[in-house]
């Protein structure tokens, strides 16, 4: 037999020391690739801006009632300072007993698991953790299979490498699903308890534990039996992890489910303005509707609920909407014109989001361009025209344009040719001052007219159109003293950190002067007062212009109707007509409808909270003077006296009128052109010096306006010898 020698034996044991040597570390360095490759793998499966939890964006009032919120998952994830430690514990008790002792993977969990599905024959107990769960609800599919187990490993391990134990229970906490469209603990404890999450007690916070495993199976609003009972598991389990006693979790058992159960009260009535709200976020602010959706932003903004509530509720009012069928719409747009802020504002009758807002369609406006685009510009040119000057009315050879009432005064002082919405008039003004030279007036009011440049601009036929936001701009300039103020409705904007990252900065612009705002209000109040915007009641001051718009298919009839005016408080533009233009659906009525409308909104909101009486005129600007009516001199009479320069004189007294203004001219009349022989201003009577008795002469009095330079009618003529 082979026999080895004793030299070779200490050798062979170095060997065998020096192979298990290289065996452990071929094994530890096979162990390291095997960590490192779970490791790169859970970095490919994990998307660290996932970390980052989509959150509601609410939308809420400047005293804080939230009006609407926007998200993809309905959530408000919160610190975890904020999550009581009863509430912390439940979920771990239930869910992941050795959370804060395992690596991301509990193998023991794990073998328990396996052993008991064993025993049962199928699925009886789930080994995840915690970190695996969150895992799987932030990067994978909800499947089975065993490729998705794997990634899901690898991931709760490279996630437990990068976030702390806290970090990723409270990320845990804001993630979970809670059913009936509820993600997180404080949107959950908020709907099923109506308080936030530190306000939650031990048998609440185990209550929505329970749900983690099955949210709808376990939903205590469905399936209120089963709830209970699993409620009551999770207080077993919280005294097995020692963090009850037994007469504590007694206790809590005997409670009932205690919901109270916190649904928002469907309210269509504010969909039109968070539409405008949703826009404004994303073409002012960038926000598009998905960031919103995601970022838990808090928007606060301008709207009144009561103003928005009562023009909600005046819409649904079919008395005001004359149509030839059904399904005549509207857009009412409000704001307070000292600062911009959009108060009230509806998009349709029935508007719901994601319809189309009629506040921002444009839609052709009709007479209530006049004062943006003829009168106002024209006014601005001080040494030319005043609102009492003569512009002509009278039909045109060169352009083709009739008044609606058909009547033509030859020629009539601005103030009149706005107030009775003369068209002959304000296509003539704006012909004489120039086309170009008002649309640089409406540029500073963002009309921009681009592909407009024939006098069509007066009446408000235009190739695009305008907004009702857009008209209430511009109507808002005239309270305003001539000052053109963006419109909004987002106040502030608040991040998920609650810090403040947009606040609104409204853009300015100086476009008429102090006196002309002030004369075009002066002109517009008379128009609602006597002119063409009478229609309907308001008990306070309010300027405003109509507007319609013939129907191309039908003759006589209008397509659409508007009015946009003031009081000294707020600027409204109103709009009515069809979304769809044919021969079968026209507005059977005008203008007076929106007029109407407009003044009944404007009462309601009145009735609320008072608004001013009556507008102040700026110290800067000069009084508009009334109008002076010029009465008809119908009783001329002639007596003859002694006294005088001469043996006879003579003395003429007629019927006039209260306004001591109004001057009385005195003619005689002659072969030829009639001879002014004196005036008086306010006297009805005026004395003829020298008279000549053995003459014939015949007088008459012609009454004169001294704003307008414009004579009246004559009276008729008398002799001193009838």
């Amino acid at each position: 037999m082979f026999r080895k020698n004793k030299e070779d034996r200490p050798r062979s044991f170095g060997w065998k020391i020096k192979w298990l040597l290289i065996g452990l570390v071929l094994l530890a360095a096979l162990g390291m690739l095997g960590y490192g490759g779970i490791l790169l793998g859970g970095k490919m499966v994990v998307d660290e801006e996932e970390f980052i939890l989509s959150a509601a964006t609410t939308i809420e009032t400047a005293d804080g009632e939230v009006i609407q919120e926007v998200y993809q998952e309905n959530r408000d994830p919160i610190p975890l300072e904020e999550i009581p430690s009863h509430v912390q514990q439940a979920f771990l008790s239930v869910e992941d007993k050795r959370f804060y002792h395992h690596a991301g993977i509990d193998l023991k969990s794990v073998t328990r698991a396996v052993y008991k599905n064993i025993l049962a024959m199928g699925k009886a107990e789930g080994g995840s953790t915690i970190t695996q769960q969150l895992a799987k609800n932030l990067f994978l599919y909800n499947d089975k299979t065993w490729s998705r187990k794997a990634k899901e490993a690898m991931a709760a391990i490279y996630m437990e490498r990068q976030l702390t134990k806290d970090e990723i229970l409270k990320l845990y906490l804001n993630e979970i699903y809670f059913g009936e469209g509820v993600y997180g603990i404080e949107k959950a404890a908020n709907y099923f308890f109506s308080k936030p999450a530190e306000e939650l007690t031990i048998s609440e916070g185990a209550l929505l534990a329970g749900m983690a495993k099955a949210p709808n199976g376990y939903s205590p609003i469905t399936y209120p039996e089963k709830a209970l009972d699993r409620r009551n598991t999770v207080l077993l389990t919280m005294e097995d992890a020692g963090v009850l006693t037994a007469e504590e979790r007694i206790q809590e058992q005997e409670k009932s489910l205690g919901l109270d159960i916190s649904e928002r009260e469907a309210s269509p009535w504010v969909d039109s303005y968070v539409d405008l709200v949703m826009r404004e976020a994303a073409d002012k602010y960038q926000l598009s509707i998905n960031k919103l959706k995601q970022g838990g932003y808090r928007i606060v903004v301008n709207m009144d609920e009561y103003a928005q509530k009562a023009a909600y509720e005046a819409f649904q009012d079919d008395s005001y909407f004359p149509g030839s069928t059904e399904g005549v719409e509207g857009a009412f747009t409000m704001m307070e014109q000292d600062t911009g802020r959009v108060t009230a504002a509806i998009g349709g009758r029935d508007y719901q989001l994601g319809d189309l807002n009629r506040t921002a369609v444009t839609r052709q406006p009709g007479s209530v361009m006049k004062p943006l685009a003829v009168y106002g510009p024209a006014l601005m040119q001080t040494e030319k025209y005043t609102p009492y000057t003569l512009v002509l009315d009278q039909q045109m050879e060169s352009y083709t344009v009739s008044n609606v009432d058909g009547q033509y005064s030859g020629a009539v002082p601005i103030y009149h040719a706005l107030k009775q919405s003369k068209n002959t008039s304000a296509v003539w003004l704006l012909d004489q001052i120039g086309i170009d030279y008002a649309k640089g007036y409406l540029e500073k009011m963002n009309i921009n007219l681009d592909d407009d440049s024939g006098l069509a601009i007066a009446l408000g036929g235009l190739s695009e159109g305008l907004t009702p936001q857009t008209v209430m701009e511009s109507y808002a300039v005239f309270p305003r003293g001539g000052e053109f103020i963006d419109s909004y409705t987002i106040e502030e904007i608040y991040d998920r950190n609650g810090e403040l990252i947009h606040q609104a900065d409204p853009k300015t612009e100086e476009v008429f002067s102090t006196q002309v705002s002030w004369d075009m209000t002066e002109m517009l109040r008379a128009t609602v007062e006597s002119g063409t915007a009478t229609a309907g009641e308001y008990p306070k001051q309010l300027a405003g212009k109509t507007g319609s718009t013939q129907h191309p298919f039908v003759e006589g009839e209008t397509n659409d109707a508007w009015f946009a005016g003031f009081t000294p408080d707020y600027t409204v533009a109103v709009w009515m007509g069809y979304d769809k233009v044919d021969e079968n659906h026209y507005l059977t009525e005008g203008s007076s409808y929106p007029t109407a409308l407009a003044k009944k909104i404007l009462t309601d909101i009145n009735k609320q909270e008072p608004l001013t009486e009556s507008f102040t005129k700026p110290e800067a600007a000069e009084p508009l003077p009334e109008p002076v009516e010029l009465p008809q001199v119908t009783e001329l009479q002639g007596s003859v006296s002694f006294g005088g320069y001469s043996l006879f004189q003579g003395k003429l007294t007629w019927n006039g009128s209260e306004d001591q203004r109004v001057v009385y001219r005195i003619y005689r009349e002659k072969e030829g052109i009639d001879e002014r022989v004196g005036e008086v201003e306010g006297d009805t009577e005026f004395e003829i010096d020298g008279m000549d008795v053995l003459r014939s002469h015949r007088y008459y009095v012609v009454p004169y306006d001294p704003l307008t330079k414009l004579e009246g009618e004559r009276s008729r003529s008398i002799s001193f010898r009838d």
